[in-house]
């Protein structure tokens, strides 16, 4: 049986916005993520983090790095009872000085890779599934993806939902003040199917 899923950006929406983690020390969870997370867990929702790991093809950080901070991620969520079930990163970027990494893909958000690569592992009810993030890429590719997107005002969302969205056209399904907040916002909408 297909599950709904609901893919969530990292950077700026699971934690806070420092440009590039190029330390595991500059990995901080923002308030209310856990609860967000344990909440879609509860209402039999798949928990997919999909995030741009450009730093790797820029040189910024090794790919371990990438590892290592979604292995804290996942654990310190465990802690309070908030599990995700698939990571999803894409680490090129075509400009970058890494020459492995320095491609032009199709996983690169907002791109579909990452996406279709999440269908290819889980049996994901894409008619009931969301987006959320921070930036109009994340709101690009819920539109790509057919899906409804719900920009947060955490990390780059505020600037973007300002100026960014309206210069490109883009309207999120939802506007939220955070994690926790668009996942009730996707609760209250999927009981209302």
């Amino acid at each position: 049986m297909k599950k709904r899923a609901v893919f969530i950006d990292r950077d700026g929406t699971i934690n806070e916005q420092m440009g590039y983690i190029n330390h595991i020390s500059r990995f901080i969870i923002l308030p209310r993520v856990a609860d967000a997370i344990r909440l879609l867990n509860q209402n039999d929702h798949l928990v997919i983090v999909i995030s741009n790991q450009s730093g790797v093809a820029r040189g910024y950080f090794p790919l371990e790095l990438v590892h290592e901070v979604h292995d804290y991620m996942i654990q310190e969520l465990s802690k309070a009872g908030a599990f995700i079930d698939g990571v999803f990163f894409c680490p090129h970027y075509p400009h970058g000085e890494v020459e492995e990494f320095a491609i032009d893909c199709d996983c690169r958000k907002p791109g579909t890779g990452m996406v279709d690569l999440a269908c290819r592992r889980f049996k994901i009810d894409m008619s009931h599934s969301y987006v959320i993030g921070d930036r109009y890429t994340d709101m690009e590719l819920a539109k790509r993806c057919n899906v409804k997107g719900i920009m947060v005002k955490t990390g780059y969302g505020r600037g973007d939902i300002k100026y960014v969205l309206p210069r490109k056209g883009i309207r999120p399904a939802y506007i939220a003040k955070d994690l926790l907040e668009a996942v009730k916002w996707i609760i209250g909408n999927d009981n209302g199917i």
